[in-house]
C-alpha cells in the first residue's frame, strides 16, 4: 500500500509541474497586453512600457514563470494587475464559498444518487426501475443554469423562502451563508445525482451477475444482505470515479450558476480576471484548479486500493 501510494504521489508531482508549464503558455500566448488594457486606447508607449516594468511584466518569460512557481510554492501568487491586492487573499476569501458549495452540492448528489441507484438496479426490469431511469435522464439533459433560474423563480420570486442571490459572509452567521448556498447547491446536485445514480445502477446491475453473488444467496443471505454486503463494495470503483469527477466539476466548473446567483466564488473571480486580462490572477485560479483535480484524482486512486486490494499489486 506504501508503494502504491508513493508512485501516485510522484505521478501527482509529475501531473503539476507539466499542468504549470502548459497553464503558463497557455496564457503568455494569448494575445493582448494587459498594461495596455489597463491604460486605454489612448495610452502612450512609453506610460504602457512603465507600467509594464511596475508590474513585472517587462522581465523574461522565463523569469517569470519560475518567480510565479517560486511563489506559489511558498504560498506568494503574485499581486493582481487590476485590484493591486495579493491574489492569496483573493483566493481564499472566494475559496470559502466556492468549496462549501461544492461540498455541499456533492453531498447531496451522493445522498440522492446511492439509495436512487441501489433501488432502481434491485428492481430491474420492473416499472419502478423504468420510472427512476426517466428521471434521470431528464435530469442529465436539463441544463444546471435553466433549473437554477427555474429555482430563482419558485422559491425566491414567487414563494420568497430564499433570496434570489447574493452571499452574506461567513461573519453573519453559519445559517444565513447555508441559507444563501442552498437554492445553487440544489441547482447543481441534481444533474449530478442523475448522473451518479445511472453509474451506480449499471455497476450494481454487472456486479449482481456475478458468480459471488449466486454464492452469496446459496449461502441464505437475502437480496437486500447480498447488495450490501458484497455488491456494494464491488460496484464502488466506476463510481467512486464518477464522484472525484464531478467534486472537480462542481469546484472548478461552476462559474454559470455563480453568475445566475451573484457568489463571489471562483468561478466569478476568474470570470472577471480573465474580461479584465488580469493573468496573474487566472494563472493562479486555474493552476488552484488544477491541483484540487489532482489532488482529488490521487485520493481517488488510494480509495480504489482500499476497496479493492487487488489494485495494489504492481502490473
Amino acid at each position: 500500500m506504501l508503494r502504491f501510494a508513493i508512485l501516485r504521489l510522484v505521478s501527482l508531482g509529475l501531473s503539476l509541474v507539466v499542468a504549470s508549464i502548459v497553464i503558463f503558455t497557455l496564457i503568455e500566448i494569448i494575445p493582448g497586453d494587459p498594461a495596455a488594457f489597463m491604460l486605454g486606447l489612448n495610452a502612450q508607449a512609453d506610460t504602457i512600457a512603465v507600467l509594464r516594468a511596475e508590474l513585472g511584466l517587462d522581465a523574461s518569460p522565463l523569469e517569470r514563470y519560475f518567480g510565479w512557481v517560486t511563489g506559489m510554492l511558498t504560498g506568494d501568487f503574485g499581486t493582481s494587475y487590476t485590484y493591486r491586492t495579493p491574489v492569496s487573499e483573493m483566493i481564499g476569501e472566494r475559496l470559502w464559498i466556492s468549496l462549501p458549495l461544492a461540498l455541499i452540492a456533492l453531498g447531496l448528489s451522493t445522498l440522492i444518487a446511492f439509495p436512487v441507484g441501489i433501488l432502481a438496479a434491485s428492481r430491474r426490469g420492473s416499472l419502478v426501475d423504468t420510472v427512476v431511469m426517466g428521471f434521470t435522464q431528464l435530469g442529465v439533459a436539463i441544463p444546471n443554469f435553466w433549473f437554477a433560474m427555474l429555482m430563482v423563480l419558485v422559491f425566491s420570486i414567487n414563494l420568497r423562502w430564499f433570496s434570489a442571490g447574493g452571499f452574506p459572509g461567513w461573519d453573519e452567521g453559519l445559517f444565513a451563508c447555508l441559507k444563501a448556498l442552498t437554492l445553487p447547491a440544489i441547482s447543481l446536485a441534481l444533474p449530478q445525482a442523475s448522473i451518479l445514480a445511472r453509474v451506480m445502477r449499471s455497476a450494481l446491475v454487472d456486479t449482481l451477475d456475478e458468480d459471488f453473488m449466486r454464492t452469496a444467496r446459496a449461502k441464505g443471505l437475502t437480496r437486500k444482505q447480498a447488495i450490501r454486503h458484497h455488491a456494494l463494495r464491488n460496484a464502488m470503483i466506476p463510481v467512486l470515479t464518477i464522484i472525484g469527477l464531478q467534486f472537480s466539476f462542481l469546484l472548478a466548473g461552476a462559474i454559470i450558476i455563480e453568475n445566475v446567483f451573484f457568489l463571489p466564488g471562483l468561478g466569478r473571480l476568474i470570470f472577471q480576471a480573465i474580461s479584465q486580462r488580469d493573468l496573474i490572477v487566472v494563472e493562479s485560479v486555474v493552476m488552484l484548479l488544477v491541483f484540487a483535480v489532482i489532488l482529488v484524482n490521487f485520493a481517488v486512486d488510494i480509495t480504489y486500493a482500499l476497496v479493492d486490494p487487488r489494485l495494489r499489486r504492481p502490473s
